[in-house]
């Protein structure tokens, strides 16, 4: 630090002191990327970029109200790193419900299995002894090194009971499964951090590469099954009337009902043999997910998401007739889609299909959501089925790293969660429900947890520190750029930046720099303000005074957050004015700042406004004339 007597001294000699602006923390092995030319500091890929691949035969069968699945997978893994891979690391997520895995909290009894069991394991046609323990993340030793550009065959048999308790998977009831991260999948290996060896703990998300499945899952008659990709064989496993109007809902803009468990229980839906196998194709997705049930409603209609070329995606939904929110499934995902494509983010939906399954989770996969019935609350029905559909761009159209950097898809998702809800529901509908869902909880609960830097690792916060960073403070800190850098500006932004790393896997690193870029301006004084500190949203009005028909207004930052706000005067009269400020008001001196704003009669109250970005002592944000 420059002391005082340096700064005078310069002073007196006429010298003028630049500061440099603060670089934002790097860790050793992003920086080492950028040497590597896997990443560059234009906020692009690098000319080196890279990452591996899968191409994923699964054949799963299923025979509730039996809980056993057995499953076998062939799995083709491309190295295209650089490196020569002596292991792997294998996931067997599933192995979070065995007694002996570690897990992030208390879980009820009806959670725990005995895990995965492989039964049958092989490399290349080699067989190999599979370590059964209770690890999700597993290193395995190839018999024989995978060289750079070489792929190599692995061959998984195993089975597992599903849990009784559902959640993200599980029974949703005796004759209803949701199936997710059901198979045995190779872990990332990436050029900035190597292997994925993330434990899953039943609170961290997921981290997966661009992978291609195929998926056939074998079912008792009357059972129907929704998938993840395109359904390949409905003529096979539908009777011709219901493959018929399946077909039909593809293009349809009405909702269509494909099925009724009346029609299932009189064995009208499916083909009448002991076994159905249905097939699904899904390529370049992170992963795959399944629901089945035999007494599930089957809706279906479809939605615009490309109008320059008339592309349609099928929106489809399975739930109990008890669920009566669910009833207006797919006319909310119809309208999502739409928006989402057209609108914020303004990027196409990418894949054909979106299931909303009724299970417990409320959570997303490609190209299916696993959500709870909420009864009548559709308000909060639509919210829901939104943010778990817009998923879709963050973070599997992006390939987010979820595991550690939560805040670049949640974050994400609450963004345009709030947006879609104010073209649902209008503006002040939206404000309301986001301030008080979305950041009362953060701002009234001042414990240090709340207050830890957003880029802080997901897998290493826990609580509200989770909560706050992924979800809220996340979002306030994208909606204060985007009134920084206004709606156009914002979204060439955000297009370029999904544009570049769509299918690939970018860190914050790469958001920043690539943000930065398209910008046209250095926006590190507000990456660093709002990620990388213990800030928190707390204004102060530190003095007023009126002269020459204007109020000058002291305003001390007291929390710290770069947060765009309103000053409102209201004068003796009555009326008032209102005069908005952008974060930027903050870049150059983040802890004070003095504006001036016109004041034509005599001011009785001066106050800031943050609305979004609820002030933590809302006492001190108004000024009344003594």
């Amino acid at each position: 630090m420059m002391s005082k007597m340096l700064y005078s001294l310069a002073g007196l000699l006429g010298l003028a002191i630049v500061t440099q602006a603060q670089e934002l923390y790097t860790p050793r092995h992003i920086k080492q990327a950028y040497v590597n030319n896997t990443r560059d500091k234009s906020g692009k890929p690098g000319k080196r970029y890279w990452q591996n691949k899968g191409r994923y035969r699964i054949e799963i069968t299923a025979q509730p109200p039996t809980r056993r699945i057995n499953g076998t997978a062939t799995i083709s893994y491309i190295n295209n790193s650089p490196d020569t891979l002596r292991g792997l690391v294998i996931q067997l997520i599933c192995n979070v419900h065995k007694n002996e895995a570690p897990r992030s909290g208390f879980v009820d009894k009806k959670y725990l299995t005995s895990g995965v069991t492989v039964d049958a394991f092989s490399v290349n046609g080699t067989d190999l002894q599979y370590n059964n323990n209770s690890a999700t993340s597993t290193g395995v030793k190839l018999p024989k090194p995978l060289l750079s550009g070489d792929s190599a065959q692995l061959v998984f048999n195993w089975h597992y009971d599903m849990s009784e308790q559902s959640g993200r998977e599980g029974m949703i009831d005796s004759t209803t499964f949701f199936l997710a991260y059901y198979y045995p999948r190779v872990a990332v290996y990436d050029d900035y951090n190597g292997w994925d060896r993330t434990e899953h703990t039943g609170r961290v998300e997921f981290y997966n590469d661009f992978n291609d499945y195929e998926v056939a899952v074998k079912v008792p008659a009357n059972y129907v099954v929704w998938g993840t990709g395109t359904l390949q064989n409905a003529s096979e496993v539908l009777q011709p009337a219901v493959a018929t109007r399946l077909q039909q809902s593809y293009t349809s803009d009405e909702v269509m009902r494909i099925a009724s468990p009346a029609e299932t229980l009189q064995g009208l839906v499916t083909r009448q043999q002991p076994w159905n196998t249905w097939r699904f194709s899904a390529g370049n997705v992170p992963d795959v997910a399944l629901g089945l049930s035999n007494h599930y409603v089957w809706d279906a209609a479809s939605a615009v998401t490309d109008s320059s070329t008339g592309r349609r995606a099928s929106v489809q939904a399975a739930y109990s007739e008890s669920a009566p929110d669910f009833k207006h499934s797919v006319g909310f995902g119809k309208y999502a889609l739409n928006w989402f494509s057209h609108h914020w983010p303004g990027v196409a939906y990418p894949y054909p299909v979106m299931t909303a399954f009724q299970g417990e989770a409320d959570m997303e996969y490609p190209m299916m959501v696993n959500d709870g019935s909420v009864g009548d609350n559709l308000d909060f029905a639509q919210l829901l089925q939104d943010h778990e559909m817009v998923h879709t761009y963050f973070p599997f159209y992006m390939g987010i790293n979820e595991s550690r950097y939560a805040f670049m898809d949640e974050g994400w998702a609450t963004t345009f969660e709030y947006l879609i809800n104010i073209a649902e529901k209008g503006q002040a509908h939206a404000d309301e429900f986001y301030r008080k869902f979305r950041v009362h909880r953060y701002i009234a609960d001042p414990s240090t947890e709340e207050d830890q830097p957003i880029i802080s690792l997901s897998n290493q916060v826990s609580g509200m520190g989770y909560g706050s960073n992924s979800y809220g403070k996340a979002s306030l800190a994208y909606l204060g750029l985007k009134d920084l850098l206004g709606d156009a500006r914002f979204k060439a932004c955000l297009h370029t930046y999904m544009d570049t790393w769509h299918g690939k896997h970018p860190i914050p690193w790469d958001f920043f720099n690539s943000f930065n870029a398209t910008a046209g301006q250095n926006l590190d004084w507000y990456w660093q303000n709002w990620f990388f500190t213990n800030n928190y949203i707390d204004l102060a009005i530190a003095g007023v005074q009126q002269k020459d028909n204007k109020a000058t207004v002291k305003i001390n930052n007291n929390g710290g957050f770069a947060i765009p706000f309103d000053v409102v005067v209201t004068y003796t009269d009555g009326t008032s004015t209102k005069t908005h400020y952008t974060p930027v008001i903050w870049k150059t001196q983040a802890r004070q700042a003095t504006v001036t704003v016109p004041a034509t009669k005599p001011v009785a109250t001066v106050k800031l406004d943050g609305n979004l970005f609820m002030d933590a002592t809302a006492a001190d944000n108004e000024w009344k004339k003594g």
